[in-house]
């Protein structure tokens, strides 16, 4: 991955683009101080909303999510949240509070130091595991309390209602001729799967990874006006929170990651990479977890309120809704598949050289 020579590290983390130049110990230490900065900011952001105290006998939660509203994250705690309310399967209040920051990692080391609250959830993914890597973070999310995965997601290639690229072949022909040339992004850190995918398609059409110019944007919405403002010129990204400006002819998908086209009228003439000649099947997932050190008893009903949310028809209604895949799992099977997740990013970034 590049950026211009002499570009300095960020002082927001809105967006990120490391240079291969530049040594890992170096980078770490510019974005240790960037998650310090940004775990500070969000300390004081989101000290009225989190952390409240409650008595032994409250069966209100807080849902924590790692990234800004309206981002994959969001649309999935916030579906889950609202299932859960509707069929008052908690029999208390759910409160949802977004906490921005360094791809996730913020909100991963804020969980850590919530060891034993066991009125505490989070939703998580992959780019949450790319993110702890990305900036430091010691903390893995295995090392928390595992609850559910809940779905799985293709990703989808974006770009620019008046972009040039017609087909994603387009964009494989700007690679093979100067992948400098072309600017991607994605709402995720390194090692997250908006990082990943594009990665992986590169390898796949015989271009070199670490010659692509990635830019990590902390969530969907700042991607979205990266991609609006032609601050980059392919996003890389889960379609569901794109939907309304692809509807309303602002963003186009050139290609899907999936092994099937993706359903609904926005989406029908859209191929799969496969069918575009290219072999490549990718996927996304999104799950829960809790604060390490909580009680076997407190896992276990955590893991009761998800598992009756599945079973209901308003969350089978909330995939089809928005496209996600069902890969319910929980428990042990799910801290199984969070330490599989983490070698397959670890792995990834050994791989370009960011580990």
């Amino acid at each position: 991955m590049t950026i211009s020579p002499g570009a300095q590290p960020p002082r927001s983390t809105d967006s990120l683009e490391y240079p291969v130049s530049t040594t890992t110990s170096r980078r770490r230490r510019g974005l240790r101080t960037a998650v310090a900065a940004a775990l500070a900011t969000t300390l004081v952001a989101a000290s009225a909303a989190c952390g409240v105290t409650r008595g032994d006998d409250s069966t209100d939660l807080d849902m924590w999510i790692p990234n800004s509203p309206g981002g994959g994250y969001d649309q999935t705690g916030r579906a889950a949240v609202g299932v859960l309310d509707r069929d008052d399967i908690t029999g208390g209040d759910i409160q949802v509070t977004n906490i921005l920051g360094a791809g996730g990692s913020v909100a991963m080391s804020r969980l850590m130091g919530e060891a034993g609250n066991e009125r505490l959830m989070m939703t998580l993914g992959l780019g949450v595991v790319g993110s702890t890597y990305s900036f430091g973070v010691d903390a893995r999310p295995h090392d928390a309390t595992p609850i559910a995965q809940l779905i799985e997601e293709q990703e989808g290639v974006l770009v620019p209602a008046d972009s040039p690229f017609e087909t994603v072949d387009d964009l494989v022909a700007a690679w093979e001729e100067d992948p400098g040339s072309v600017v991607v992004g994605g709402g995720s850190s390194p090692g997250g799967p908006d990082h990943l995918f594009p990665m992986q398609l590169a390898k796949a059409t015989g271009v070199d990874p670490k010659d692509v110019r990635y830019v990590s944007y902390d969530g969907g919405g700042p991607l979205t006006s990266a991609l609006l403002g032609h601050k980059i010129q392919v996003g890389f990204s889960g379609l569901a929170e794109f939907e309304g400006q692809i509807e309303a002819g602002e963003l186009r998908v050139l290609a899907v990651s999936g092994e099937e086209r993706v359903a609904g009228d926005a989406f029908a003439d859209v191929p799969t990479l496969t069918e575009s000649g290219i072999d490549l099947v990718f996927t996304n997932w999104r799950g829960v977890v809790a604060p390490p050190g909580i009680s076997d008893e407190a896992r276990d009903r955590l893991i009761d309120y998800l598992t009756r949310m599945h079973d209901s028809p308003e969350w089978e209604q909330a995939l089809a809704d928005n496209g996600w895949t069902d890969a319910f799992a929980t428990g042990d099977d799910f801290e199984q598949f969070l330490r599989e997740q983490d070698e397959r990013v670890s792995t990834t970034l050994k791989e370009l050289n960011l580990l």
